[in-house]
């Protein structure tokens, strides 16, 4: 797992290319923006239960199939595992918050998600939405909490939606 530090030292590193302006300015706005970052990855620790919960909440109400019988979601086994699964998604992008970097997201919760999914026919766009909806239950936390900048959130949980989303190749 890298930091946005090490993620932008070993690109330099690999491209044999020198600390510039931009990427100076670019570490110096991670490293101002430390102590927000901690915040706000403290305040999602402290609330994860009730953000999961309200999130899975609503996409039930949004797609009710989903724990009719049949449904993916069916069950208290399944119930139980989707959300186990949103608890993940919502502690890894914190990490991802935190260190400023996706690549946490790509070595511990990406890699083959999508493939498990589908053959374990966990829908991915209802898990998508439940993604979205944690997003915006953790940006209404922030701003309650008195956190106006909120533009790190979107970063890892877009990033987590548009990897998982289906789309027609």
């Amino acid at each position: 797992m890298q930091d946005k530090l090490t993620s932008v030292v070993k690109n330099c590193d690999l491209t044999g290319q020198s600390l510039d302006r931009d990427l100076v300015k670019t570490l110096k706005d991670f490293l101002a923006d430390g102590e927000t970052r901690v915040q706000i990855a403290a305040i999602i620790s402290s609330n994860a239960a009730e953000i999961v919960k309200t999130a899975v909440s609503i996409l039930f109400q949004e797609y009710p199939e989903l724990v009719s019988p049949g449904g993916n979601a069916y069950t208290t086994r399944r119930y139980n595992m989707y959300v186990r699964d949103m608890n993940y998604f919502l502690r890894y992008c914190s990490y991802a918050i935190v260190s400023g970097d996706a690549s946490v997201l790509d070595e511990r919760l990406l890699a083959g998600l999508r493939d498990t999914f589908n053959s374990l026919g966990i829908p991915l766009g209802p898990t998508a939405r439940s993604i979205q909806l944690m997003k915006d239950i953790v940006k209404e936390k922030l701003v309650a909490d008195g956190i106006t900048n909120t533009a790190f959130v979107d970063e890892p949980f877009d990033y987590v939606v548009r990897e998982i989303s289906e789309t027609d190749i």
